[in-house]
């Protein structure tokens, strides 16, 4: 499981050189901070039980943040 944490984070690293080569810098800013905190993660080696509670606690902040920015930072496109 901690293998996948740093699969996690070489995929955050792809997403962030490409957000940072089209010129998304507060993007690219926030997935190599993504990149550095599941390398770190993953190389913590904690149980397979803690990873998984990480990674749902990650997702339910990555969701509801999405869904805050797209509600109410982006506005009604009408």
């Amino acid at each position: 499981m901690a293998r996948m944490f740093r699969v996690l984070g070489f995929w955050t690293l792809v997403i962030a050189l490409m957000a940072f080569a089209g010129h998304m810098n507060e993007m690219a800013l926030l997935f190599f901070i993504q990149t550095a905190v599941f390398v770190l993660l993953g190389y913590l080696n904690f149980s397979e039980r803690t990873y998984m509670l990480m990674f749902w606690g990650y997702m339910f902040v990555s969701f509801i943040g999405f869904t805050y920015w797209t509600v109410f930072v982006m506005g009604n496109p009408f």
